[in-house]
């Protein structure tokens, strides 16, 4: 197999710029700019710069008043005594004799009376006396107090790395009961220091001007300081990228995206896009998304008389599934006794079991109605894809190789942690090729896709190890360093049945559909890094697979790994007419829907095969989360408001 290297970062490959470049598209500079650098950004200390984001977290620190003035003799009126005395200090000459005993003259006549004199005459005013005795006038009103000043210290993301910028903002510069709530968005302009206080920053932003406030309503914005439950995200999509670990698995997400296309660039293969509607069921099998036109109501009603006669609703049994699979999901939060979690599990298995089985009746009445009634018109009806195999392997026969990277529907009710009714695929198909072939692109892709992660997203990484998962990183090198244990779906079942410390439900006949609990104690336990199945029965797996010399296993595989179970799946499609007209009749599917297929392989039919990732499994694999609903952007689930 073809080995891959480590792939640098581009932007940690250039030299580090003692000067931060702007975004291209606007003035903005972009966090990841400042902060994923080697020294931490202490190289742009004293540059200005423009940034924006929103508000994680925020203090307001008061500064202390300075000390008030005292009353001084200047702002208290002083006596006519205290007059005088000022005159005789300053020595002004301006000042007359007559005024000087005529502010005496209290005190003259104090003495006269005490010596008994009398017939002191009234001294006549003079317009300095009326000065001099005119009534003190009220003290000034003291000045208000000067406004308490602040300081504003804000933690801000722009999504475009882990790390937050400290921004310093000055009450003198905007209101700080503006800034600090988180979720607000801010746009400044500043210059870049070194912290005043050592601390976990190694750089802060003083801001000077700020450009733009993005105001939140605090009662209704559903993130705070505190970290919300991934689950309770799940309810506001449109806030919950703001929160670092959405952010994280957005940006691994799209490395693994950029990764998929590079990965079959570099390899030749062209991108071909499928599409989302089509008249072709491709598995032949499993739960569609039926888009069918008005006179379907005929068939409906008659399904619902079906169902009531016979005493069991399928709605009824998938509203108990979902609240049994509630019941498991907060079993496992708590830390309930075991047996009641195993007994809990056990219930919601057999109820999923119950539902798969309703479902597939009603699939064949939907059949055998629409056989029947000839007023039904079902030529117009249309499946959301469910894969695009079939439509790829028409330009693989055409083009060689192809792949195709999108969205693919399923009609799953089950509240399943795995399972989400839209999930994204990577899909592959090539010309010329058999099924050990597939096998080996596959693996291949696997690969280059841990190795991208690992050499372009260390501080993301660095973040999963700490928040989510501590082992992801050695997981993840393990893995990537060594091939998967290539098993038949035989040795497989044989392997099982010689496990003694544990039980598993499910007996191991002939034809039996390996469960998650299977698979995930084949490689968790057993071999404990990736597996390769392969030689599945027929009846596992859509008609199109080849069917070996035996005439009971099909050339297909899939790709097991551990903590999430299937990955990829893939097989050799049949090239032989005759077998998959005979397929076709075996599964009683409509010939109609397949026609185009079937001629295809009348005119130049060639061997050819192909695979598929989840590539949404793919981001839960390397992310360590456990609910697939955690890492696509928009979930779509039955019975959830989706946006």
């Amino acid at each position: 197999m073809a080995t891959t290297t480590h792939q640098q970062d581009p932007q940690l490959l250039q030299p580090q710029s003692s000067s931060p470049l702007p975004f291209k598209y606007s003035d903005r500079v972009l966090l990841k700019t400042l902060l994923d650098r080697q020294d931490g950004g202490r190289g742009f200390v004293g540059q200005r710069v423009v940034v924006g984001g929103w508000v994680k977290t925020s203090k307001e620190v008061k500064k202390l008043l300075p000390p008030q003035p005292q009353a001084t003799p200047a702002s208290v009126p002083p006596r006519r005594e205290e007059k005088f005395l000022d005159w005789e200090k300053k020595g002004d000459k301006d000042v007359s004799c007559v005024e000087i005993i005529q502010s005496r003259i209290p005190l003259i006549r104090s003495i006269w009376e005490v010596f008994g004199g009398g017939g002191y005459g009234r001294v006549h005013s003079t317009p300095s006396r009326k000065r001099i005795e005119s009534a003190p006038s009220k003290p000034a009103t003291p000045p208000p107090p000067p406004p308490q000043l602040s300081t504003a210290y804000l933690l801000i993301t722009d999504g475009s790395c882990v790390a937050s910028l400290q921004v310093v903002v000055e009450s003198s510069v905007a209101p700080p009961s503006n800034l600090l709530p988180t979720g607000t968005c801010i746009l400044v302009e500043g210059q870049i220091e070194t912290p005043s206080t050592e601390g976990k920053h190694v750089i802060e932003l003083r801001a000077d001007k700020v450009l733009h406030i993005g105001t939140v309503d605090v009662d209704k914005y559903p993130l705070s300081k505190k970290r919300v439950p991934l689950e309770m995200l799940r309810d506001y999509p449109q806030f919950r990228p703001r929160t670092t670990t959405v952010a994280t698995v957005m940006r691994i997400r799209n490395a693994l995206s950029f990764a998929t296309h590079s990965f079959f660039n570099g390899q030749g293969f062209l991108d071909v896009q499928v599409p989302i509607m089509t008249t072709t069921d491709c598995e032949g099998f499993g739960n569609l998304f039926h888009v069918a036109g008005l006179e379907l109501k005929a068939d409906k009603q008659k399904l619902s008389t079906i169902h009531e006669t016979d005493g069991v609703s399928l709605d009824v049994v998938k509203a108990a599934a979902k609240e049994k699979s509630n019941l498991v999901e907060t079993l496992k939060r708590t830390e309930s006794n075991r047996e009641a979690l195993a007994a809990a599990v056990q219930d919601l298995r057999k109820t999923n079991e119950l539902v798969s089985q309703l479902e597939a009746i009603e699939k064949k009445n939907i059949r055998a109605l629409s056989t029947k009634d000839e007023a039904v018109d079902t030529s117009r009806d249309l499946f959301l894809t469910v894969s695009g195999r079939l439509h790829l392997e028409s330009y693989a026969c055409a083009l060689g190789n192809v792949y195709s990277f999108g969205p693919r529907f399923q009609a799953d009710k089950t509240d399943s942690a795995k399972q989400a009714s839209e999930m994204w695929m990577v899909e592959v198909e090539m010309a010329f090729s058999q099924l050990r072939d597939a096998m080996n692109c596959a693996s291949d892709f696997f690969k280059h896709l841990i190795e991208y992660v690992l050499g372009t997203c260390h501080e993301d990484m660095k973040f999963i190890a700490k928040r989510i998962d501590n082992s992801c990183l050695t997981r993840l090198q393990q893995i990537a360093s060594c091939s998967p244990e290539m098993l038949s779906y035989n040795e497989v079942i044989d392997t099982l049945r010689k496990v003694e410390d544990k039980k598993f439900e499910t007996n191991f006949e002939s034809g039996v559909v390996l469960t998650a609990d299977h698979l995930s104690y084949l490689v968790d336990t057993i071999y404990k890094k990736p597996v390769m199945i392969y030689d599945y029965p027929k009846e596992a797996k859509p008609f199109y697979c080849r069917l070996n010399d035996n005439g009971r296993t099909v050339a297909a595989f899939d790709l097991v790994v551990p903590k999430v179970g299937t990955m990829i799946s893939g097989s050799q499609n049949e090239e032989r007419i005759n077998i998959i007209n005979s397929r076709i009749n075996e599964l009683v599917l409509p010939r109609e829907k397949y026609e185009w297929y079937l001629d295809l392989h009348r005119n130049g039919t060639v061997k050819n095969s192909g695979f598929t990732l989840r590539f949404d499994i793919m981001v839960l694999f390397i992310t360590g989360l456990t609910n697939v609903r955690d890492v696509i952007p928009f979930p779509r689930s039955y019975g959830k408001g989706n946006n």
